[in-house]
C-alpha cells in the first residue's frame, strides 16, 4: 500500500512543489506471507526524480537541453529524496499525524501574525516567534538559518496564496493497494455478501438521500450558524418530505393554497395579473452629468474627461 500526496507549498506560502509518499515496509501475499520491501537506493531515486522532471519540462518546451546538462553539473541541484521518517508497527496515532501533515492546507490563520495599518501581512512558519535576519557578515549565516516569516503587501499575499489552488478536476492525493478504490469496493462488496440482511437499490438510495440531506443541512448550519431543519415556530426538528423541481409551479400553488392533503399552510398564494410593458413616453432617460442638454450639442464639451474623486470606504458605505 502506498499513498502519494502532491504539495506545492513549504513552510511559507512560496512555490515549493514536492511529493510525500506513505508506503508500507512490505506486503502480504494471498497465502498470508509477508514480503519485506528492500531498502531504497536513494541515489537511483534521486536520478530518476531528476530525469522525470527534466523530461517533463523538455516535453513542454519550457527548458533547453543545454540548460539541463548545465544543471546536472551543479553541486546543489535543489533535487532531494528523503526517507528518514519511519513509523513503527501499530502506531496509528503517528500515521494519522503524518497524513494530516501530508494533506495540510497551504495557509493557516494561526500563522497570520498581524495586518499592519498599511495592509502588509506578516506570516510565519510553524515556529511561534519570528527570528530576525542574521548579519550577512557574521558567522551565523554559514549554518544556513532559514527565514521563518514573510512580510507581504496585500496583492502579493493573495498571489502567493492563490497559486496553490489546484486546477479543476486535478487530484492531489492518490491511493494504491489497500486504500485504492478497487480494494475498498471489493471489501465493501464482501461485507455486503457476508451479511444476512438483504440490500436493495431502494434502501441504498434512501441511505444516500439521507446522507445528502444531512450534508447540505450541516453545511448551511456551519456557514450561516442556523439549522435549516429547525422549525422557526415550534423549534422542532423538520425532515425533507419531497423535492419540487421545475416545471411544477402548479404543485407549489396547490401547497400554498392549502389544497394538498396534509398541508399545514394555506392562504399563502397571492395571484397577480401580469404586468403590461411600459409605454415609450413613460420612459425617462437619465443622462450623465457630462452629457447635459447644453453639452450634447457641443462635441468639444462632451469629450471633456470627467474628474475622478477619491472617496474613502466609510463615505462610500454611508451613501447606501
Amino acid at each position: 500500500m502506498w499513498c502519494p500526496a502532491i504539495q506545492t507549498h513549504g513552510e511559507l506560502l512560496h512555490w515549493h512543489p514536492h511529493i510525500h509518499v506513505l508506503i508500507t515496509c512490505g506486503a502480504f501475499t494471498s497465502e498470508g506471507d509477508f514480503l519485506e520491501l528492500p531498502e531504497f537506493e536513494m541515489e537511483q531515486l534521486l536520478v530518476a526524480w531528476q530525469d522525470a522532471v527534466f523530461a517533463l519540462y523538455l516535453a513542454e518546451e519550457k527548458i533547453e537541453p543545454a540548460v539541463v546538462e548545465n544543471m546536472r553539473t551543479w553541486e546543489h541541484s535543489e533535487f532531494s529524496v528523503d526517507q528518514s521518517v519511519l513509523l513503527p508497527e501499530g502506531d496509528q496515532a503517528g500515521i494519522e499525524r503524518l497524513m494530516q501533515y501530508m494533506t495540510r492546507c497551504p495557509f493557516s490563520l494561526s500563522r497570520l501574525v498581524k495586518v499592519s495599518d498599511t495592509g502588509q501581512i506578516v506570516y510565519h512558519t510553524e515556529k511561534q516567534a519570528c527570528r530576525a535576519f542574521l548579519d550577512p557578515n557574521g558567522d551565523g549565516t554559514q549554518a544556513g538559518v532559514k527565514r521563518n516569516f514573510q512580510i507581504l503587501p496585500p496583492l502579493d499575499f493573495l498571489a502567493e496564496f492563490t497559486q496553490h489552488i489546484p486546477a479543476k478536476g486535478s487530484h492531489l492525493i492518490r491511493y494504491y493497494g489497500w486504500y485504492s478504490n478497487k480494494s475498498r469496493g471489493m471489501r465493501k462488496k464482501a461485507v455486503v455478501e457476508a451479511s444476512a440482511e438483504p440490500s436493495s437499490e431502494n434502501s441504498d438510495s434512501a441511505v444516500a438521500a439521507t446522507r445528502c440531506s444531512q450534508t447540505w443541512a450541516m453545511l448551511i448550519k456551519r456557514v450561516y450558524e442556523a439549522d435549516p431543519l429547525n422549525c422557526p415556530q415550534c423549534g422542532g426538528q423538520m425532515k425533507v418530505v419531497s423535492f419540487i423541481e421545475p416545471p411544477q409551479s402548479d404543485v407549489i400553488e396547490d401547497i400554498l393554497h392549502g389544497h394538498q392533503s396534509g398541508a399545514m399552510v394555506g392562504g399563502l398564494w397571492h395571484s397577480s395579473a401580469p404586468r403590461a410593458p411600459p409605454e415609450p413616453e413613460d420612459l425617462v432617460l437619465e443622462l450623465d452629468a457630462a452629457y447635459t442638454d447644453s453639452s450634447i450639442g457641443s462635441p468639444d464639451a462632451a469629450e471633456q474627461p470627467q474628474e475622478l474623486t477619491y472617496v474613502d470606504i466609510n463615505t462610500f458605505l454611508a451613501t447606501f
